[in-house]
């Protein structure tokens, strides 16, 4: 089985995950696949192959060379993003892409006018959907990559490396693939997720994260008798609101600029409740911010009287620069292996979360490659077969460098 069709063969399985969930994984759906990926790394002669009740699977390749060598890992996700469908994916292969436009199906386009990172593929072969679905790339590319790379380097036992571990885990779209991670069981000094874009992306940078949770107090009174009594929480909201920055959300801010991000409102005259994430690159920009929304709920307070708004701010994950600049080693271990494979390295921030950001504070410094994909999360979804290829190889030359590096 070849990559393609390993990965197509991934697309045909729903995994996608639950916001609304409290199990773990938060659908039933996502163990089907993890079954499923336990039965084949099994066929293929992986070790240590163990699959959880909470559907973390891990799996060893054991050394080929006799020695210390640092043990490294690689870790992908198989749940798919619960912003838009992820059954009956119909996913097929238009090879040697000219250029033009592609018409997933009757009215739904996939253009470079829209979509310019298209143009940047011209000649390969793209796998996309039929405009109904996403994908699935992110990250099922990722674990096809990690799983044929393995078997390439069982078959070439030419290639010398230490012992690979690898992982593929649940709900990382819903922002949990982490939590029940057993970093110990694992047993890695470092490790590589393989979920980032396009070719050459390498991030080791990415956003601290807190979420905000406000409730607003109002006075509901008939309106034919409000006067000097009503106090309506709906219009109290969107004084709050009016209180943060026209031109730091999302939709002004880039590259390492932070954000503050209304995410919903509800409200009635006697309640409003408000949800927030706060996000900045820099750790004490990001303790300015969670200071600032907190003195909006005080100046709300000395202005409509004490305990009318009140807030809950929870940390949610922070920038892994401050867990891998003491060890760089783990990059520049990519970037020869980018090196050595012809791809040219794409060092940038990530603009939101990764699963290695929460290993890496959990003791387990894990930087994100490329896997390849495109337009995550939505019907215009696509991969470059030759992006796929292309992650393999540095997967194995990752194993290969490692082999020789001397801590």
């Amino acid at each position: 089985m070849d990559i393609v069709e390993r990965f197509l063969n991934y697309t045909k399985f729903d995994t996608q995950s639950s916001e609304d969930s409290n199990q773990v994984p938060s659908t039933d759906k996502q163990l089907v696949f993890a079954r499923y990926l336990k039965n084949e790394l099994e066929r293929e002669g992986l070790e240590d192959v163990t699959l959880n009740e909470q559907g973390y699977i891990y799996a060893t390749l054991p050394a080929n060379i006799k020695g210390k060598v640092p043990v490294i890992g690689f870790i992908s996700h198989y749940d798919t993003s619960p912003d838009c469908s992820g059954a009956n994916i119909n996913a097929r292969i238009l090879n040697n892409y000219n250029g033009g436009d592609i018409e997933l199906s009757e009215g739904i386009i996939l253009s470079p006018s829209k979509f310019p990172e298209l143009l940047q593929h011209t000649g390969e072969d793209l796998i996309v959907t039929d405009g109904t679905t996403l994908l699935g790339a992110d990250d099922k590319a990722g674990i096809a990559e990690i799983i044929q790379a393995m078997i390439y380097l069982k078959e070439h036992k030419e290639i010398k490396h230490g012992k690979i571990r690898i992982a593929f885990n649940p709900d990382e779209e819903i922002g949990m693939g982490a939590h029940y991670f057993d970093v110990d069981k694992f047993g890695c000094e470092w490790a590589y997720t393989m979920d980032g874009g396009d070719v050459g992306e390498l991030e080791y940078e990415n956003f601290n994260a807190a979420s905000a949770k406000v409730n607003i107090k109002g006075i509901s009174v008939h309106p034919g008798y409000a006067k000097g009594k009503m106090m309506n929480a709906s219009l109290l909201a969107t004084e709050f609101v009016g209180m943060f920055p026209a031109d730091e959300r999302p939709e002004t801010t880039e590259g390492y600029q932070g954000f503050y991000h209304l995410t919903g409102m509800q409200t009635q005259t006697e309640v409003a409740k408000l949800s927030y994430i706060i996000r900045d690159h820099d750790r004490e920009k990001f303790e300015a911010r969670k200071r600032f929304i907190r003195n909006v709920v005080d100046q709300m307070n000395t202005k409509y009287g004490e305990g009318t708004v009140s807030i809950e701010i929870t940390d949610q994950y922070y920038n892994m620069k401050e867990q891998i600049d003491p060890q760089m080693h783990v990059i520049d271990l990519v970037l020869k292996a980018m090196q050595d494979t012809g791809v040219a390295p794409k060092v940038k921030p990530i603009r939101g979360g990764t699963d290695g950001a929460q290993l890496s504070f959990k003791g387990l410094p894990c930087p994100n490659i490329f896997a390849g994909g495109i337009n995550f999360h939505g019907p215009y979804e696509f991969v470059p077969v030759q992006s796929m290829e292309k992650a393999m190889q540095v997967i194995i030359k990752i194993c290969e460098h490692t082999a020789h590096y001397n801590s």
